[in-house]
């Protein structure tokens, strides 16, 4: 069904409430998602990203219901990852011979590896490119390099002034209401920061760029209309300006500590370290999880808004846990930035973990401090001697 946006543009995209994860299992949804599309009817009539592939045929068959498919003149592909481009097989079997499809030249490659080489009339932009659709209305391309894929673009529609913005600014979020001012502010919010910490942060300095280039063609924006999630009418800019807050090595004044343990010693640990930072900082937010039992996507939202973590796991077979190592080796690839951290933990016999975690604390990006708590068995309240050093070099 189609949902009226502005002007003669509509969304005709897929809100899916059952949704439970994303990428595989890599990333968890709580709060449902949607893989947003777009419908323009000016002179020339325009479909803007498509659904994803599950979803394919019932998107066509929508589509169908509201509008002669031969009436598509162009398709714009911003990104070609499948939540996007998942449709288009079913889509372009239907429309007129040789449609053209605008996308950069990397989503060729990408659109033709994941479907093979369907003889698509593809039409490759770059940044500035522009496209007449009529009324006096244009779209104008803009390369959105590595957020999050080498072929993702936006696309801007004047008069109207709405950013297309694909994958940038959205969420994992599902708004039957479409719209940021009808949504839940606190899950909006939330899962905006959840999507860029998962997502994006990898590509944060790129982001950063590129909000500076896309800020310096002073394009009107009036909307952003991205590919998850809300669209934001309300203050569309605000989104734009959380985005460059966030990219710069972002942080709030909370300590995250996450742990494994295996017979509750390094779980003490874990819950003095709290205890103790709430004692030296009252002002500071502390959150603690256990690894093994957290949604580890959640966890990391957490840790991208720390200044610091600590990090526990009891040795085991001369190293950490198993789900500590596979944790540490996610957080490497989201490329945290001006983070401290420390390690802990307990041991029976050799006690190599503590050792482990700060090699792979480094590795991953952290500053790693000296001081740590480390101790033999079940530990004992002198064992805890080490944990207000620890701290006050966290804080």
């Amino acid at each position: 069904m189609r949902r009226h946006i502005k002007g003669n543009v509509s969304w005709v995209g897929y809100i899916d409430w059952e949704l439970e994860s994303f990428h595989g299992d890599d990333y968890s949804i709580y709060n449902g998602s949607s893989q947003n599309a777009y419908l323009i009817e000016e002179g020339k009539t325009v479909l803007v990203d498509t659904v994803w592939t599950p979803h394919r045929f019932e998107f066509v068959e929508n589509l169908r219901k509201e509008i002669d498919l031969s009436r598509i003149d162009y398709v714009i592909a911003n990104h070609g990852e499948c939540d996007h481009s998942g449709s288009l097989t079913s889509l372009m079997a239907e429309l007129k011979p040789g449609t053209p499809i605008y996308c950069t030249a990397n989503a060729v490659k990408s659109i033709e590896g994941q479907y093979g080489k369907q003889g698509w009339n593809f039409q490759v932009v770059k940044t500035g490119d522009e496209l007449d659709i009529g009324n006096g209305k244009k779209l104008i391309f803009v390369e959105m390099r590595m957020l999050h894929w080498p072929d993702s673009m936006a696309t801007f529609m004047t008069g109207d002034n709405i950013l297309f913005s694909n994958d940038a600014f959205g969420q994992h979020f599902a708004v039957e209401e479409l719209f940021n001012d009808r949504a839940d502010q606190c899950l909006l919010w939330k899962e905006a920061m959840k999507y860029f910490a998962n997502i994006l942060n990898p590509f944060a300095a790129l982001c950063a760029k590129k909000i500076d280039e896309i800020k310096a063609l002073n394009l009107p924006i009036e909307m952003i209309a991205p590919s998850h999630g809300a669209i934001w009418r309300d203050n569309p800019m605000q989104i734009v300006e959380k985005y460059a807050e966030w990219s710069k090595a972002y942080q709030e004044n909370q300590i995250t500590i996450a742990y494994d343990t295996m017979w509750e010693g390094t779980a003490k640990i874990a819950h003095r370290i709290a205890e103790e930072i709430a004692a030296q900082s009252p002002d500071t937010v502390v959150k603690v999880f256990n690894i093994a039992k957290s949604d580890k996507n959640e966890v990391m939202t957490e840790v991208f808004k720390s200044k610091a973590i600590a990090v526990g796991s009891p040795t085991i077979v001369n190293s950490i846990l198993a789900g500590v190592a596979g944790w540490l080796e996610f957080a490497k690839q989201l490329k945290f930035k001006g983070k401290r951290a420390a390690a802990f933990g307990c041991y029976g016999w050799s006690g190599e973990s503590v050792k482990v975690l700060k090699e792979k604390l480094a590795d991953a990006g952290f500053a790693v401090v000296e001081e740590n708590v480390r101790c033999m068995w079940t530990p004992e309240e002198a064992d805890f001697a080490d944990v207000p050093a620890m701290v006050e070099k966290l804080l």
